[in-house]
């Protein structure tokens, strides 16, 4: 009896130990859990399209609750400037999703952001690309890097639409390359977890997905281009679909 209580506690004292070295390495690092894995706690978002499920942020759309809009859950901590973002996603083959950050709500549709996005998609055509909702559209497909020049035409909404053609802004300018982006769609796994992580800082915006560099922006445009803003993910217009999200830790730079 007295060594089955002496192996007990002396593994309740390694898992505290193991707990605090971990908790320590987190605060070292500087991340910070932006979403608990129970709740929505911090979040806004319509409920209709999304919960919380075995531990996991969900978006869905079904049959019965398509969408006219976009939807996006919206976190309510702040309006991250320069930061570092990480997490892991899920995609259902028909979804279409994506991590919105430096963006505004709008105030005429429901839970909307505009603003830079990182472009996920359950057939991986655009997962990694830099694509910015409802304003400039893509910035660079996987694979760009690219210059985003300085702006000087209208400022309105029908001015900068102007400026877009075939869904990509008309200014962005191919600095490099980081691979074709066939090649670079083998390191994402399809209907899988994979992970992101978003580096912000200044005008620079890198998309990385599983640690390889999917596309490398220098937003130069200070007209349209956001240097802070909300932070949220979005359900996508279009046939039902899933996307999920976990482990979402946020560091600000």
């Amino acid at each position: 009896m007295q060594r089955t209580l002496f192996l007990i506690a002396t593994l309740a004292v390694t898992f505290a130990t193991v707990c605090d070295a971990q908790s320590k390495k987190a605060k070292k690092d500087g991340f910070v859990q932006i979403f608990d894995g129970k709740t929505l706690n911090g979040w806004e978002g319509d409920p209709t399209y999304w919960r919380v499920e075995n531990g996991v942020l969900v978006g869905e759309i079904t049959p019965a609750t398509l969408l006219k809009t976009n939807s996006f859950i919206i976190w309510k901590g702040g309006e991250p400037a320069d930061f570092e973002f990480t997490g892991e996603f899920n995609i259902t083959a028909e979804g279409n999703s994506g991590i919105n950050y430096r963006s505004d709500r709008l105030t005429d549709v429901p839970f909307a952001l505009r603003g830079y996005q990182a472009d996920i998609d359950g057939k991986m055509r655009y997962t990694g690309q830099n694509y910015e909702e409802r304003k400039r559209t893509t910035l660079a497909y996987r694979g760009q890097k690219t210059t985003i020049p300085a702006y000087t035409g209208s400022a309105t909404p029908e001015g900068v639409r102007a400026n877009v053609k075939n869904n990509a802004w008309n200014g962005l300018t191919v600095t490099g390359s980081l691979g074709s982006s066939d090649s670079l769609k083998t390191f994402i796994k399809p209907e899988d977890w994979n992970k992101f992580h978003l580096v912000v800082k200044g005008n620079h915006l890198q998309h990385y997905i599983n640690g390889v560099l999917m596309s490398d922006v220098t937003d130069e445009d200070t007209v349209n281009g956001m240097r802070k803003g909300l932070l949220g993910v979005q359900v996508h217009v279009g046939p039902p679909m899933k996307v999920q999200y976990r482990n979402l830790m946020l560091k600000t730079l």
